[in-house]
């Protein structure tokens, strides 16, 4: 799919990740549309976009909760309306909410894992994939253009110690990816996931000397993995016809 003149929607795309792939894909020559929770840092990131150089396209900012059923399905519906067509979905909202399943000491459970610590894990990382998802489809579908769903996993989906939320989240993520792969393709709809490992961002900036140097001693490539990669893997995503149904580890070798 070409990406030119093309709209990518991009869930959390105000910050991190999602900013690093909207510009991008606005250099590219892409339409723009974020979805985040916080309508300043949306102003902030559309701001930013049209004033890279060369950025002609058209950029827009939504806020929205991606948990949220009906606010989805509005904030889609207006996206295609304004822009007349949506042919790319990254969903790359997500959140962090790490802790042990139970803690105990001297044979004595002294902390538990809340539901609510999993659920809102759940909520953001699985429930608003699905939403986002279905919008998405459903407008592509419609459309009669096809499209390409990009979906954020990690490599922690595995199973990695103190994510039992998160972890679960990101292998339900997979799961979801291959099953539209199959239900969607004949809409000519491909369906793609990322699974990052430990990527630059300002969260990992702020971890403590020692905890960084224990993951860089386990990444054979000796560095943590850049924004930019990462958005260079949606890219290979969404031109490579071949693609769907299938994750894409960009991790940098690491094993968790």
């Amino acid at each position: 799919m070409e990406i030119k003149n093309n709209t990518v929607v991009i869930t959390g795309g105000a910050q991190g990740l999602g900013f690093a792939m909207a510009q991008k894909f606005a250099l590219m020559g892409a339409n723009i549309a974020l979805i985040d929770m916080a309508q300043d840092l949306l102003n902030n990131a559309c701001e930013q976009l049209t004033q890279l150089e060369g950025v002609t396209s058209n950029i827009k900012g939504y806020a929205a909760n991606v948990t949220n059923e009906s606010e989805v399905e509005n904030v889609f519906n207006t996206i295609n309306s304004d822009f007349g067509h949506i042919g790319v979905l990254i969903n790359n909202a997500g959140i962090l909410r790490d802790g042990m399943f139970i803690k105990a000491k001297d044979g004595k459970v002294v902390k538990k894992m809340s539901l609510e610590q999993f659920q809102s894990v759940i909520d953001v990382n699985l429930t608003g994939v699905f939403l986002a998802g279905r919008e998405a489809a459903s407008h592509m579908i419609e459309s009669g253009k096809g499209g390409v769903i990009v979906n954020m996993s990690s490599v922690a989906r595995a199973g990695n110690i103190g994510q039992t939320n998160y972890a679960a989240s990101k292998a339900g993520v997979v799961a979801l990816t291959t099953t539209w792969a199959k239900e969607l393709g004949r809409f000519g709809i491909r369906v793609g996931a990322i699974a990052p490992g430990v990527i630059s961002t300002a969260m990992t900036d702020a971890m403590k000397p020692e905890a960084k140097q224990r993951m860089l001693a386990v990444t054979p490539v000796g560095r943590l993995g850049e924004s930019d990669e990462i958005a260079h893997t949606a890219q290979y995503i969404i031109e490579n016809d071949f693609f769907t149904g299938r994750v894409v580890e960009i991790d940098g070798g690491i094993r968790l």
